[in-house]
């Protein structure tokens, strides 16, 4: 009984207090799922082919408009 105490114990401390433990456990639980869901969706966009950019052309002239501008407000500053 006290030996599993101390392995929980030990193991508690390095997931605690050591980075490259911590990165190990994470790689080994959740990395490589990562990894494959990434894959997936990877060969899922390759088969349907969404990777198309399509820009429409302006034509010159479409943005021009007659507002020159607005009028010009006087105002004060307010101090409190």
């Amino acid at each position: 009984m006290k030996l599993l105490f101390n392995v929980i114990l030990i193991f508690m401390l390095l997931t605690a207090f050591v980075p490259p433990f911590r990165r190990f456990l994470f790689h080994l639980l959740v990395g490589r799922q990562l990894v494959k869901e990434q894959k997936k969706a990877d060969q899922a966009r390759q088969r349907t082919g969404r990777n198309n950019i399509n820009v429409d052309h302006v034509p010159p002239g479409a943005n021009q408009s007659r507002y020159q501008g607005g009028e010009y407000v006087d105002y004060e500053d307010v101090k409190d």
